[in-house]
């Protein structure tokens, strides 16, 4: 198979994940806003076709667009500030019948198109919808049980007993983050490689657990969002089913969270370079839609270097999302990265149970709000 076969095999992939997705969702609850902060679920039945089209279709092709209004209405997401909410109402969209047919005439053409697209947004088209496989995820966790059709197989939780905290030491020496032209695709804000001198510090060996933040709960601080206390009784709100509150599980978090339970415990979170000192290549792991739910922080690839550096939870750093030296916006997506170099977005590395494989390079920045709850985000302690 062919580099530009193997592409568009991917695209067609990616295309079941998220239908897998939009098929777990009743048809009366399309029209639904789970995450207050982002669009209804019926923008993203169209967004990831809308995308592909103007990318492949528009920008690569210039082909002549069939439904212009369509290709604006779902061509951007939203991330609005804090206390900024979207206002349209469920009427304000197109009915999703004429919704799907946008969606099947546009994989259509961008099928006809994607042997001859460049390999380089073919790669974008595919990692694009292998994001949203992820954040649609965060939203669909929010929408209530009842509007939702669980999977026939869910596999059963287990919460062995949590390990015991320890801390890895790792010795001064220098990181290497971003990657270059020549090490594969990447997106815009990877590059360029380039390396950062790091202090000796030590880290700890696994996420911090529920079982742990429950300790901090007890002393007064807030529970996580995806907590849900009832008859002095702890449960997780699952993506399919509350459950008695695992305790061996990573605890999700956001990082204003993660930042004051390192500090009730004398320590810190680490730096982008400091997760690139200590993160391993993972061999296995709880990432690429493995599971829907988190497992147990010590189920390991045997390595004795810290555990799940990569899967289970993304991880919060203590460091601003911002250009690496050299920096240049992709030419056809230019807000992908350069309107979130602002302070007030931060880089978390590793990966989630809802992460695709691709993203497991070590060179792939997620970023977010410090306090946006939705993510399956987690954290580990650092003392220098």
């Amino acid at each position: 198979m062919t580099p530009a076969t193997e592409l568009v095999h991917a695209l067609a992939e990616a295309r079941e994940r998220t239908d897998e997705l939009f098929e777990l969702v009743r048809p009366d609850s399309l029209y639904e806003r789970p995450i207050a902060e982002r669009h209804r679920i019926i923008f993203y039945v169209g967004h990831m076709e809308a995308f592909d089209w103007n990318l492949l279709g528009r920008y690569a092709f210039d082909t002549r667009p069939f439904q212009p209004e369509f290709d604006r209405l779902f061509a951007f997401g939203i991330d609005p500030p804090p206390g900024r909410l979207p206002e349209d109402v469920p009427s304000d969209w197109p009915g999703i019948a004429e919704v799907q047919r946008y969606v099947a005439r546009v994989r259509d053409e961008v099928d006809e198109l994607a042997s001859r697209a460049p390999e380089q947004l073919i790669h974008v088209a595919v990692e694009h919808r292998l994001m949203h496989a992820e954040t649609l995820a965060y939203m669909l966790h929010q929408l209530p049980y009842e509007r939702k059709h669980p999977p026939a197989r869910l596999s059963a939780p287990m919460d062995p007993a949590r390990p015991e905290p320890r801390m890895i030491d790792f010795a001064a020496g220098a990181a290497r983050l971003g990657r270059n032209e020549d090490d594969g695709f990447g997106w815009d804000n990877e590059f360029r490689a380039h390396h950062v001198e790091v202090a000796p510090f030590a880290i700890s060996k696994y996420k911090v657990t529920n079982g742990d933040y429950l300790e901090y709960v007890r002393q007064g601080a807030d529970p996580p969002f995806f907590w849900e206390e009832r008859n002095g009784r702890w449960f997780y709100r699952g993506m399919f089913s509350e459950i008695p509150l695992p305790l061996s599980w990573p605890v999700y978090v956001t990082m204003r969270e993660a930042e004051s339970y390192a500090r009730w415990r004398g320590k810190r979170l680490p730096t982008e370079a400091e997760f690139h000192r200590a993160a391993l290549p993972p061999k296995t792991g709880n990432f690429d839609f493995r599971r829907w739910d988190p497992c147990t922080v010590n189920e390991s690839n045997g390595h004795e270097a810290p555990v799940q550096m990569y899967g289970n939870g993304w991880e919060w750093t203590s460091s601003a999302f911002s250009a690496f030296p050299g920096f240049e916006p992709f030419p056809f997506y230019k807000n992908y990265s350069e309107p979130f170099f602002d302070g007030q977005h931060y880089v978390l590395k590793g990966a989630s149970p809802r992460t695709a494989a691709c993203f497991l390079r070590n060179s792939f920045r997620n970023w977010f709000r410090p306090e946006y709850p939705y993510v399956y985000s987690t954290f580990r302690l650092v003392e220098s």
